[in-house]
């Protein structure tokens, strides 16, 4: 029997507004969107470079986020090789800087930006 394989993944995360997060992440981290669902929006789907983000609306005031869980913990990695170039393009758009290019000790530059929602990113190369 042939292996299956797997062709793609994509987080799906838990947001106060679909329109306004897809919106945020359009604008300042240069996703396309691919489509809302429902009227108004309770689901919504954004995509850069093959991958995709999908954010689903909250029935409560209260977003989860790993942090409340996990001190040191961010909501989702995203590799980007060219990281200097993509830290100047986030800059430049607003994106909300918590912690700025470092080196870690494994060898990966990181930086990592706090999204509309509160949900922390890791941008590593």
């Amino acid at each position: 029997m042939e292996k299956a394989k797997l062709i793609g993944i994509a987080p799906q995360l838990v947001v106060n507004n679909v329109t306004t997060t897809a919106e945020y992440y359009r604008d300042v981290l240069g996703f396309c969107i691919i489509g809302y669902f429902m009227e108004p929006p309770v689901y919504a789907m954004v995509e850069r470079d093959g991958y995709q983000i999908h954010f689903a609306q909250s029935d409560t005031d209260v977003i989860p986020v790993n942090e409340q869980f996990r001190k040191i913990s961010t909501d989702m990695i995203i590799w980007v090789p060219e990281i200097d170039n993509f830290y100047n393009e986030v800059i430049a758009k607003g994106a909300n800087v918590t912690e700025g290019i470092v080196k870690r000790v494994y060898g990966s530059r990181e930086f990592v930006i706090k999204d509309c929602d509160g949900h922390k990113i890791t941008i590593g190369d």
